[in-house]
């Protein structure tokens, strides 16, 4: 059975760096597909590879039931489309950018999630947003308590930690592992 890869972590953890570097390192022959987000902000904003939708745009997916979850986070709107449907019912895995305040729903919808807490500590986090530039000193303070606040409440009986403190190879080969190691289990 397929499993739902939702990584999750404060904005600036480094989730999408990390789903990057496995992308490029998973091998071939694992049935592993990747996800993209549909964001209300522009494609060109930095960060993860996204669809860009309008406000608008994203409403008339939503009316439409184009979307398995959505969530409204720092004025933005997220959403997951029904192309993961298709793939976990063809047996292949999927990795996707979650939510953490999103995760009891997604856990509901899917059984066979698994969260992947990706956890930083908070002067890295403020280095990383700051170098990031999307926000100002005090919305970037509120994401760091934000992260602070929800990595210690996200519980999840199958809840897997990766540190991302040091360099990206680290955590890229920490979360690979728990990737790789769901297919061997299933061998063994």
């Amino acid at each position: 059975m397929a499993n739902l890869f939702y990584i999750i972590g404060g904005s600036g953890a480094g989730k999408d760096s990390l789903i990057d570097y496995i992308q490029k390192y998973i091998p071939e022959n694992l049935p592993v597909e990747f996800v993209r987000r549909y964001i209300t902000r522009p494609s060109n904003a930095g960060g993860e590879n996204h669809i860009a939708l309008t406000v608008e745009e994203f409403q008339q997916y939503k009316d439409n039931e184009y979307f398995v979850m959505d969530w409204f986070s720092h004025n933005t709107h997220y959403g997951i489309g029904t192309e993961i449907n298709c793939l976990l019912s063809k047996n292949i895995s999927v990795v996707m950018n979650g939510s953490r305040e999103y995760l009891s729903e997604a856990a509901s919808k899917y059984p066979n999630i698994i969260p992947v807490l990706i956890t930083v500590d908070p002067l890295i986090l403020s280095e990383r947003l700051f170098s990031r530039g999307r926000e100002n000193y005090d919305e970037i303070q509120k994401r760091i308590a934000q992260a602070v606040s929800l990595e210690n409440s996200v519980k999840h009986p199958k809840l897997i930690t990766v540190d991302n403190n040091s360099s990206l190879n680290v955590a890229g080969d920490a979360l690979l592992n728990i990737i790789t190691n769901k297919f061997s289990n299933k061998c063994a």
